[in-house]
This record gives C-alpha cells, structure tokens and sequence, in this order.
C-alpha cells in the first residue's frame, strides 16, 4: 500500500499526539517512525495552513508516565499540554513482563493494572484533548463478553466505563466477540483483522507452499473461530474443515465442562498442508489436540495461527509437538508480549503490526475513511500472485 497520496484532501481533526504506555512502548515507537517518515515526504499545498499546525514533528510520541508510590497505587501524568490534540492511547494488557513495587515485594502487572493505567491517562488528560482514541489490540476481558449465569459482564462494562471517561473511540483486533460492541451502540469501536499479516509473514518464510484447493486447507479448531477461516478461505480460493468440541456436561471441570473429544467437519485433508487459525493461544492444549487429530487425518505440515500468542503455560509442549512434527510452524502477532524465548525458537513467525496500526492513525487522524484498511482482499489477492509469479515482485 503506498501512503503518499492516502490523505491529502482532508484536514487534520487535531494536532496527533500518540501515548504509548509502557506496556506496548516498542510498537508505539515503530508507529511514530512511520508516521514521522510518510509526513516528511508528504507534499501538499495546506501544509502552512493554520489547520496543519504540529503536522510535521520530530516525533508525534507525547511525554507520559503512570508512576508508583511504595504502596503500589499509582498515578497517570501527561507532561505536556494536550489540548486540542487528537489523541491516541495505546496499551497491552497481555504484557506480564512489567513488575512494580508493592510494600518491598515485587508484583507482576496483571491486566487489571494495564487497564487502571490506561483510564489514569485518559484521566490525566482532563477532558482538554479535542478526541481520544484508545487502541487495545488484546480488549481488556474480552473472554468474559456474555453471561451463561450470575456472572459479571466484564467487558462491556469496562467499554462503557472508558466512553463515560471521554473516549470517543475505541480500536481492537480480533475481539474474541465482536457483538460485544453493542454495549456501546452509539460509539465507535473497531475490530481489525491482521489476514493480510498472516499470509504476507508465511508466505516470507515458507517458500515451497502450493495455494489451490488441492494443496491448502483452512481449518478452525471451534465453532467461535469459523468466521475468521471462512474467510481466509474464500479470499485463497481453497477448502475450510472445522471442529466442534464434545463435551460432557454432566459435570464441571475448572469451571467448564470438560471436552471429551474433537470432531471433524469437512472434505480430505490428505496430504494437504493446513492452516489452523484462531484468535488467541492461551496455554496451547486445543491447538495441539487439533493438530493432533488432523495428523490422524493424514494431513501434511500444520500452521498454526493466530493473533495473540498468550502461551500461559509456557513453550515446552509446543517444542515437543514440533519434534513429534504435529506442527510446523506458529504463527501470531506482535500485538501481545513475546518472551525472548519465543521469538528465538525456529518454528515462530511474528506478524509485525506497527506499519499497520500506523496506517490506522495516519487516516483517522485525518478523519478520512478506514474503510479499505479493514479489507485487505485486494491485499492479499495481489500478495499471493506475487509469490505465485503471475506479477512481477516489484509491483
């Protein structure tokens, strides 16, 4: 995607600020190269306009910090003006790596803490920035967004909480419901797929794939993922398979009921590489019970994918199905923490999202449309015939 000419025609809603929290400082820092290098060499006869005020910068990142007294209580400080900027608060709730003091004794941060920094920021803020925007790639409890009992609504309640507090934007990726949404109709919320990253950070890496239908194979692992396969699926022109978990539900496990099998749905996977995509990897067991089930199905090499790589459990089981070559390759984003030991391992791909979540705020900042960043069809289309050779690479 060139950027020179994306958003020219409209004025800036205000002067770009971007606070990254602690917690996701290394993508806040590659977005604000980004934006600093496309707005160097972005010509435009308003440039000396009133209106394009602060457009140029050495760096759109505003000085901010969320310290900690002994007790472990906190604070959000803004350390400079703010008012009339269109500001974007960044924050990683998956990212336990943080610690901070409390009474001499080392805590990690929980995604609770995460989440009590970012409303101290936007609290910090004082009501003088022009829009804020937050942009929570994992959203904050999202596992938790519908009552099956008397249980709390996490999620939508902390939606509406941050809408209360002045946020008029809030931007995810792949929320784990998006009909979570509705408990905030009246206000913007969006949930971006990283398809495109998926296929641009495999087909980098893997060059010997064959993407027809007598080749490929997208499988989700349940029933929660088959919109994300159906899609993957239809824009690569190949089959999809799925699975659904039976369980037993005459008793409860750990709060659920426990699986008692996985079954398959769908065509021969003989021979046929797979790609297994989720939206999260949490301790990994489902992911490689499926890849399990689809060896027995005589299946080739086995992807799996998906946008948040949590690994709570750790990485060992995930070495040993690579061993066993029940897997071959992990792929997940950046957009949660990735241990040192993750990113050293052989088998794992990182999806880098920064150039995308640039993208997002350069246009919004403009407040132009989204609209074809969210669809990445066309994308991927012509990303999959430059690995095929049909166009030359350097379209």
């Amino acid at each position: 995607m060139h950027n020179d000419q994306r958003n020219l025609e409209t004025i800036p809603a205000g002067t770009l600020g971007i606070i990254p929290l602690e917690s996701i400082s290394e993508i806040g820092e590659k977005v604000d190269k980004y934006l600093v290098k496309w707005r160097c060499v972005r010509e435009h006869e308003h440039e000396n306009d009133i209106a394009f005020k602060g457009y140029l910068r050495d760096s759109y990142i505003l000085d901010a910090s969320c310290p900690r007294f002994g007790s472990g209580e906190a604070k959000g400080i803004i350390h400079e003006s703010v008012r009339g900027y269109d500001l974007y608060i960044m924050t990683d709730v998956t990212n336990y790596s943080l610690t901070y003091k409390l009474c001499g004794n080392e805590n990690h941060m929980s995604p609770d803490d995460h989440y009590q920094d970012l409303k101290r920021m936007i609290a910090a803020a004082n009501g003088k920035a022009r829009r804020i925007t937050v942009i929570m790639p994992f959203l904050y409890e999202s596992r938790q967004h519908r009552r099956t009992a008397r249980e709390s609504m996490d999620c939508a309640m902390a939606l509406q909480e941050l809408i209360s507090m002045g946020v008029d934007n809030i931007i995810t990726f792949d929320a784990h419901d998006p009909r979570v949404q509705n408990a905030i109709p009246l206000h913007g919320f969006d949930t971006v797929q990283p398809a495109y990253q998926f296929v641009k950070g495999i087909l980098n890496n893997v060059d010997d794939l064959k993407i027809d239908n007598d080749h490929l194979m997208i499988i989700s692992p349940d029933e929660g993922a088959t919109s994300r396969a159906v899609f993957l699926a239809s824009v690569l022109g190949v089959d999809m398979g799925m699975f659904y978990k039976r369980r037993d539900y005459s008793h409860i496990v750990d709060g659920t009921n426990p699986i008692v099998a996985h079954e398959f749905l769908g065509s021969s996977l003989d021979g046929k590489d797979v790609w297994v995509v989720d939206d999260m990897i949490s301790s990994g067991g489902s992911m490689i019970d499926v890849a399990r089930e689809l060896k027995k199905r005589n299946a080739g090499r086995i992807f799996v994918i998906a946008t948040f790589g949590l690994f709570t459990n750790g990485l060992e089981k995930f070495d040993k199905a690579v061993e066993e070559g029940l897997i071959y390759k992990v792929v997940t984003t950046n957009l949660a923490y990735q241990t040192p030991e993750l990113l050293s391992r052989d088998y794992y791909i990182s999806c880098d999202m920064s150039k995308y979540i640039a993208y997002i705020i350069d246009t919004l900042n403009h407040d132009a449309s989204i609209s074809d960043l969210l669809d990445p069809y066309q994308r991927i289309q012509t990303l999959v015939a430059k690995y095929k050779g049909e166009i030359p690479a350097e379209e």
